[in-house]
C-alpha cells in the first residue's frame, strides 16, 4: 500500500464525481490516500487536519481500530445474508443498540443503505401508517425551504435548497413547505440558539388551515439545518413544532442525519432539544463512515400498527438488498462501542463552549458577515462576490485544504464538524489555519 500512496490515476475522465465542479477538480485534483484519527493524508504526503467528519460522518475520528477490526472479521466469517426472509444476529444485535441509545419509545428499526434512503424510508412508513390506520386521506407531506433531506425524489420533494430541485421536473405532489429559520439582518453572530423566532413553527398552523389536517400526514425537519449552512432552531421552535403536530395528528420526521451519534453533545438532537419525534432518520456517523449504512427508528405505536393481519403475509412492503449487511452491523455495533468506550456521544458538549468561542474569534475578519454554533457544529458566512456566488466560498475552500485543513462549503457558507476526538489544541489549529486563509481571500 504505501508504495502506491504517490501515484494517481492516469485518467480521471470516467468518474462523473458528486456534487463536484468536475472540470476544476480534474485540472487540479485533490486526493486523499490514507487516514488515521484526525488527519488525512494527501498523494502527495501532506497533513490535512479533518474539520468536517469526512462528510459530517466520521465521528470517531478515521480508522479506528475496532471497527476495522470487526469489519475484516465479518467480512472473513460472512459476506452477506439475504434481508428477505431470512435473518442474521448482527442485525438484530445492532437495532437492539440503537434502540437502547435512542430517545425513549424509539423502539423499532428498519436499516437502508444511506441517509437519502433513510429518508425515502420515513417518507413511506409514514403514508403508509396512516392507511393501514384507515386514514389514506392523509398523503401530504410538509418540509421546509433550505431543508436537506438527500437527493432522491422523496427527499428533495420535501427539502428546500433549489439548486438541488429545479433540474428534475415536478417531484412530488402534494408536497408544501414552511419557512426555515434563518433570519438574516436580525441574529447575525448569535451564539448557539437565539432567543426569538419560535414563531416560525406557526407557519405550519397556516400550511393546516390552507390544505386541513386531515390531508397532511407528516412534517419532516432537521433538528439543526446542516448542509443548507447550519441553521439553528430558535429556542422554543422544535417544542413548538411538536405540539402543533400532536395536536392535528401529524406525524413529526426528524432528520437526524447529521445531528445523530453525538454531534450536539447528547446521542441525538431530539435528546439535545427534549423532544422526541414520531420517526428519526439516521445514516453517516451509524458506522462511522466506513461502511454506507443508515437506519430509521419508529414508535411502537407506528410498528404495531402494520402488526395487524394473516402472520404470513409481509406487513410493510419496502426494503434493500443491503439492509442490515452483516458486514455494515459489523461496523455499526463497533462504532457504538467505540462511542461508549470513548465517552464520544456527550464529548460535544464538554467542547462546545470552547469550539463556540474559538469559532467567533473569527468575527471581524475580511468578508465575514455571520458565525452560527452548536455542539460541535459551526458555519462561517461570507460576503459572496458580486455576480459570483459561491465563488469566494470556494477559493476559501481550496486555500484551506494547500494549508492543511479539511472544511467544507455550501453557497458562501463554510461549515465545518470535526470528529468527536478532536482536542483543544487541535480546534486552535483549524480555527487559526482558517482565520489566516480568510485574512489573505480577495
Amino acid at each position: 500500500m504505501s508504495s502506491r500512496q504517490n501515484v494517481a490515476p492516469n485518467d480521471l475522465s470516467a468518474f462523473w464525481m458528486p456534487f463536484t465542479a468536475n472540470r476544476q477538480f480534474k485540472k487540479a485534483p485533490r486526493m486523499f490516500v490514507k487516514a488515521k484519527d484526525m488527519h488525512y493524508t494527501t498523494s502527495d504526503g501532506r497533513q490535512v487536519l479533518d474539520g468536517t467528519a469526512g462528510l459530517w460522518c466520521v465521528n470517531a475520528g478515521h480508522c479506528r481500530p475496532k471497527i476495522v477490526e470487526a469489519i475484516a472479521e465479518q467480512a472473513a466469517e460472512m459476506d452477506y445474508a439475504p434481508a428477505f426472509q431470512m435473518g442474521h444476529p448482527k442485525a438484530f444485535e445492532l437495532a437492539n443498540a440503537l434502540v437502547n441509545i435512542a430517545p425513549e419509545g424509539m423502539n423499532h428499526v428498519l436499516y437502508t443503505n444511506s441517509g437519502s434512503e433513510s429518508v425515502e424510508t420515513a417518507l413511506k412508513v409514514a403514508l403508509a401508517y396512516h392507511r393501514v390506520k384507515g386514514d389514506g386521506s392523509r398523503f401530504r407531506l410538509i418540509g421546509r425551504e433550505r431543508g436537506y433531506h438527500g437527493v432522491n425524489f422523496g427527499g428533495i420533494s420535501v427539502g428546500g435548497i433549489v439548486t438541488n430541485r429545479k433540474m428534475f421536473g415536478t417531484l412530488l405532489t402534494g408536497v408544501d413547505h414552511m419557512p426555515h429559520t434563518h433570519t438574516p439582518g436580525k441574529n447575525q453572530f448569535t451564539r448557539g440558539e437565539r432567543e426569538e423566532g419560535a414563531d416560525l413553527a406557526s407557519e405550519l398552523e397556516r400550511i393546516v388551515t390552507l390544505h386541513d389536517a386531515s390531508t397532511i400526514a407528516a412534517v419532516i425537519v432537521e433538528p439543526v439545518a446542516g448542509s443548507t449552512g447550519v441553521l439553528i432552531p430558535p429556542k422554543g421552535y422544535l417544542q413548538k413544532l411538536r405540539e402543533i403536530t400532536k395536536k392535528h395528528g401529524i406525524l413529526l420526521i426528524f432528520d437526524e442525519v447529521i445531528t445523530g451519534f453525538g454531534r450536539l453533545g447528547t446521542p441525538f438532537a431530539a435528546d439535545y432539544f427534549g423532544v422526541t419525534p414520531d420517526i428519526m432518520i439516521t445514516a453517516k456517523g451509524l458506522t462511522n463512515g466506513t461502511i454506507p449504512m443508515g437506519a430509521v427508528l419508529v414508535t411502537s405505536e407506528i410498528h404495531d400498527a402494520f402488526m395487524q393481519g394473516p402472520e404470513h403475509m409481509i406487513e410493510f412492503m419496502h426494503g434493500y438488498t443491503y439492509s442490515g449487511n452483516p458486514v455494515a452491523s459489523a461496523a455499526g455495533l463497533a462504532t457504538l462501542e467505540t462511542y461508549k468506550d470513548e465517552g464520544l456521544l456527550t464529548r460535544g458538549a464538554e467542547l462546545a463552549k470552547y469550539w463556540e468561542d474559538a469559532l467567533h474569534s473569527l468575527k471581524g475578519l475580511p468578508h465575514v458577515i455571520d458565525i452560527r454554533n452548536l455542539g460541535l457544529i459551526g458555519a462561517v458566512e461570507l460576503q459572496p462576490i458580486d455576480g459570483a456566488p459561491t465563488k469566494r466560498a470556494f477559493a476559501a475552500f481550496v486555500k484551506a485544504f494547500e494549508a492543511g485543513i479539511l472544511i467544507r462549503t455550501t453557497g458562501d457558507i463554510i461549515a465545518m464538524s470535526p470528529p468527536l476526538m478532536i482536542t483543544k489544541a487541535q480546534i486552535d489549529e483549524l480555527i487559526g489555519t482558517l482565520s489566516t486563509v480568510l485574512k489573505g481571500l480577495e
